[in-house]
């Protein structure tokens, strides 16, 4: 039987319910299928959550760090016992295969162990003093209560991403999950009731106006983010209201520049499989290929291939290699684009249209798409599709080819398969992205810095020792003898 989930908003250790307007979650490869019922929070249930987690956090932060680490890793104990069940949600609301749910469940707790093991390194230092008789020191704390505003690609990484740096560093965390995939980390709050102190982790679910009136409010300390520029830009409006800090993670037009390869294959597998993960809905994933210009046919050819294997169907069904977009908005979002790009002189060499399957004929399929012939300033080169798109570009010098990945407005992550120890140098000093890859595709480590620059992102980045920056505010000590 297929699961249904039910929850209300997780406040002060309990689910809040009643009186409150309900929403519905739906299975994007069967639209007709509701998978979930959620209650919305008001203003009202907003000041409760706030206060609740300014008094949870005034207890948290005193627990020495090696208690709440230890605690937090039972927690993620916890999370890893229900696995399963996460990641079966993750793909009712979702729509990507299991392989991908279950690999994505592994990875945020992966991570959030690598946390565990940032945060129990030194936090401050011992400073030279410019006065006889003093002591310097510089500490840090607690920043104090976080709103996490989450997205609706990875339904329990990047909750995870932003939950445990928050509650390792000794902070309160209010978490608004997707209103289009909140499951996943309902399922993480329920777990949380039984081990978390009450309040350190609430969830309040609801959409932009939930969000907007959450990291609106007096009593939050920092707000973390990801998702769209347009939305990253509207919370950098409001936090400035109430002078909060700021991590935001936006999006990302990511290239990967095929120079030169002795195993073509292996190169195509590593792009191919970064393009089509998650059908695309990745701000990681590889949406331009910039290729020299003597490998532009094998390239092409190649990914085509590639893109024609991939078995489209429900997540949950034996031999899915690729699921639906996540609903009908950006299903004709991606179909817009890609249509923009074809009259800006693209040339589709494989799919460009929705795909429809016998049995799933409402899914919100989109067919791996391959486009040829891309100039550098059309929308297929320069716009984030966010779909199951590959937009192939040739270059015939070195110059043309940084000048092609560096033209655009984001900067998240980038690609390059090169032999070519010059190449690589200069790939490493000069592409313009947060996080920069070679020879390889753009699946981070679980203990590095993940983030952008540019209109890729704004302030420390989410994962890594630099994401005390956020967590965490930093005191100058000065000790007279």
């Amino acid at each position: 039987m297929t699961p249904h989930y039910a929850f209300a908003n997780l406040i002060g250790g309990d689910w809040r319910t009643g009186g409150m307007s309900t929403h519905k979650t739906f299975n994007p490869a069967r639209p007709n299928s509701v998978v979930g019922h959620y209650e919305l929070a008001d203003d009202a249930v907003l000041n409760e959550t706030v206060s609740a987690a300014r008094d949870a956090q005034a207890k948290w932060r005193r627990v020495p760090t090696a208690e709440r680490i230890a605690i937090v890793n039972r927690f993620l104990d916890a999370v890893m016992a229900c696995s399963e069940e996460i990641a079966v949600a993750i793909t009712l609301e979702q729509g990507k295969p299991l392989a991908e749910a279950r690999a994505e469940t592994g990875k945020a707790l992966a991570e959030a162990r690598a946390m565990a093991g940032h945060v129990m390194r030194a936090a401050g230092d011992v400073m030279a003093t410019a006065r006889p008789g003093f002591r310097n020191l510089v500490t840090r704390r607690a920043r104090g209560v976080i709103a996490a505003i989450t997205p609706w690609n990875f339904p329990i990484l990047t909750p995870m991403r932003k939950i445990a740096p928050a509650l390792l560093y000794g902070n309160a965390v209010i978490l608004k999950p997707s209103e289009f995939t909140p499951a996943a980390a309902c399922l993480v709050g329920e777990v949380s009731r039984a081990i978390l102190p009450a309040g350190v982790l609430q969830i309040v679910h609801g959409g932009a106006d939930v969000g907007a009136g959450l990291v609106g409010k007096s009593g939050i300390d920092g707000i973390t983010f990801t998702g769209s520029v347009a939305t990253g830009k509207a919370i950098y409006r409001l936090a400035a209201d109430i002078l909060a800090e700021l991590s935001l993670e936006l999006g990302g037009k990511n290239a990967a520049i095929i120079n030169d390869t002795h195993d073509l294959d292996g190169c195509l597998d590593q792009v191919s499989g970064a393009a089509f993960m998650c059908a695309g809905q990745r701000c990681t994933a590889i949406s331009r290929v910039i290729v020299a210009r003597e490998l532009e046919a094998p390239v092409v050819e190649g990914l085509t291939a590639r893109a024609r294997t991939l078995v489209l169907g429900d997540g949950l069904a034996d031999g899915t290699g690729m699921g639906p977009l996540i609903n009908a908005r950006q299903l004709t979002r991606v179909e817009s684009l890609v249509e923009q790009g074809t009259g800006e002189g693209a040339r589709i060499v494989t799919g460009g249209e929705r795909a429809t399957l016998q049995g799933l004929e409402d899914g919100y399929f989109f067919a791996p798409t391959i486009l040829a012939d891309v100039a550098s300033d059309s929308v297929a080169a320069r716009e984030e599709i966010f779909g199951p798109v590959i937009s192939v570009m040739a270059y015939d010098s070195l110059d043309a080819a940084f000048e092609a990945l560096n033209g655009v407005g984001y900067g998240l992550t980038s690609s390059l398969f090169s032999n070519d120890l010059a190449v690589v140098e200069r790939f490493i000093e000069e592409s313009e992205s947060g996080m920069i890859h070679v020879n390889h595709g753009t699946i981070p480590d679980n203990h590095m810095p993940f983030g952008g620059i540019k209109n890729s992102g704004v302030g420390a980045y989410s994962v890594g020792p630099s994401a005390m920056n956020f967590y965490t505010t930093e005191h100058s000590v000065y000790v007279k003898h």
